[in-house]
């Protein structure tokens, strides 16, 4: 099987997604998010965008309900014995199937948990779920249940996330190779992701960004390229990601002559940054992290320019998003551990004068303080 950790690892997984279960009086979670799939079993496929759910009991025990496509997928990538298939047809009801396990499992009557915050279950799904159980179970919101264990990283997780770190790190180099006047974003891109791929690296969990002149003030991916301009911006946010672990970067780069209001921006963010990895300690609050980065950008006159959350947590995620919970943000109370990762962002974006700055990096909590993952410098690059 293609697993990318050992049985232990998984089973000593389960056995503590076990114990919170029975810590909230639940028989049983049904589990719609890809990342919890993953994490407790292996399994690894982009076939939740069909209706697929894994039940996992409190006994320990395991039921894989998907599409014909992801049979082959879960017996060669997870630890799942018990797969389930429900038939496309114009009046297919796989609630009703994922039923007929549940009773099997002794559920009905039965309290059971719910991931209802998941990509993998769409409005439509989840209103079918909850007509087709109303009766036979009792369901509540446990979203959050294996979210809580996978926001701390084991040592092989970790092993992997620098791994990630280093494809962001090669990613980084490209950018910096080829950026400069008159070069297309398209090869640029394709450098920057070739980089990962070249490495053993995966797919994003989302696209790479990549923006110059104007759209150097957009953090989101968009369609369409350009070539750059003999005086330009180029912002860039992108992962290294290695076995679905991300390690994020970010990234403004000046092309031509920097402006000198851009280089006043520059060491802003880069303070910014610096106070954020400084006030990410074991035991605090992540909220302050966001005090930390708003505390510098407004004293340094910048805070109609800057976000109102300045980073999240990340891990093994699937598509259509790498950002994974919790998120810094301002009186977020949620206290950081040694053992979490986290993408620290520093965007600022002066729109009147139509400049960007922007920087990151990923760094890893350990017992006194944040690890910067990344070895590249946080200097201005002018190209």
């Amino acid at each position: 099987m293609a697993l990318h950790f050992s049985n232990e690892e998984l089973a000593e997984r389960r056995a503590r997604a076990v114990r919170l279960m029975e810590k909230r009086g639940l028989h049983g979670l049904l589990i719609f998010r890809q990342e919890s799939m993953y994490y407790l079993t292996g399994y690894d496929t982009f076939g939740y965008v069909f209706f697929q759910c894994l039940y996992l009991g409190a006994d320990g025990r395991m039921t894989l309900l998907t599409r014909a496509p992801d049979l082959r997928q879960a017996e060669h990538t997870s630890v799942i014995d018990d797969i389930r298939i429900w038939r496309d047809a114009p009046d297919a009801e796989p609630t009703r199937d994922l039923m007929a396990i549940l009773d099997e499992h002794g559920c009905r009557g039965k309290k059971l948990g719910v991931e209802l915050e998941a990509y993998g279950l769409t409005a439509r799904n989840g209103l079918r779920l909850m007509v087709t159980l109303d009766g036979f179970c009792t369901l509540m919101d446990a979203s959050d249940l294996v979210s809580r264990l996978r926001v701390i990283k084991s040592p092989a997780e970790i092993a992997y996330v620098r791994k990630a770190a280093e494809l962001a790190d090669a990613a980084l180099d490209e950018a910096n190779r080829l950026a400069g006047p008159g070069m297309f974003e398209g090869d640029i891109i394709a450098a920057m992701q070739g980089a990962v791929f070249r490495g053993g690296g995966d797919d994003p969990s989302n696209e790479y960004i990549i923006g110059s002149g104007r759209d150097a003030l957009l953090c989101r991916y968009f369609t369409g390229r350009r070539h750059l301009d003999p005086q330009d911006q180029l912002t860039i946010e992108f992962a290294g990601v290695y076995r679905h672990y991300h390690s994020c970067l970010m990234r403004t780069l000046c092309i031509g002559k920097a402006p000198e209001r851009q280089v006043e921006m520059h060491k802003a963010a880069v303070d910014a940054l610096e106070a954020c990895k400084e006030a990410l300690k074991p035991g605090r609050p992540i909220g302050e992290v966001f005090d930390a980065h708003a505390r510098v950008l407004d004293d340094a006159g910048y805070h109609a320019h800057r976000m109102n959350a300045t980073g999240y947590s990340l891990g093994a995620t699937f598509a259509p998003n790498w950002m994974d919970w919790p998120m810094f943000y301002a009186g977020n109370p949620e206290p950081a551990a040694p053992g979490m990762v986290f993408f620290i962002h520093i965007i600022i974006f002066d729109s009147d004068a139509g400049l960007a700055m922007t920087t990151g990096q990923t760094v890893l909590v350990g017992e006194t303080g944040a690890e910067t993952l990344s070895q590249r410098p946080l200097d201005l690059v002018v190209k």
